[in-house]
């Protein structure tokens, strides 16, 4: 158990250290400019999930294409497409509910009930976070053998 949580650490930590710093800043540029706590929720979500996604995608791509280079093979648009509908396995169901239900609805009251916006927002992150990670990670358990083989 301990080297799965390793590899899962390896795997999610660094994407949630840009996640952080993207959704508090996506956060609080929405909410200087438009002075929305809607806004502020929706921005800090999709700034956290860009940041993240993006992270994640760069590294499977990365990934996908040292190992194909060290068969010999090249890296396509099939194997691109192929990093992309892991990552959907993965995420799916779990960054529907979070993304358009969970984090938005605790980005905007958690700020409001602690009476401190950026208190309110990174415990916002961090509880959507724990609803997030338990479908995520068994979806990446369940799709590493058929959808992360690029050979």
């Amino acid at each position: 158990m301990k080297q799965k949580i390793r590899e899962w650490l390896r795997r999610y930590l660094p994407a949630e250290g840009l996640s952080v710093v993207a959704t508090l800043v996506g956060a609080l540029v929405a909410m200087h400019v438009t002075h929305s706590a809607l806004s502020a929720a929706l921005a800090g979500t999709w700034a956290g999930n860009v940041a993240y996604f993006g992270y994640l995608l760069g590294q499977d791509v990365w990934l996908a294409y040292r190992l194909r280079r060290a068969r010999g093979l090249r890296y396509t648009a099939g194997t691109f497409g192929q990093n992309v509908r892991a990552l959907v396995v993965e995420f799916g169901l779990a960054e529907v509910a979070d993304s358009f239900l969970i984090r938005p609805a605790l980005m905007y009251y958690l700020p409001r009930w602690l009476g401190h916006f950026g208190a309110g927002i990174l415990l916002a992150k961090l509880l959507a976070d724990v609803t997030f990670y338990v479908p995520a990670i068994i979806s990446y358990e369940l799709s590493k053998k058929r959808l992360r083989k690029f050979d």
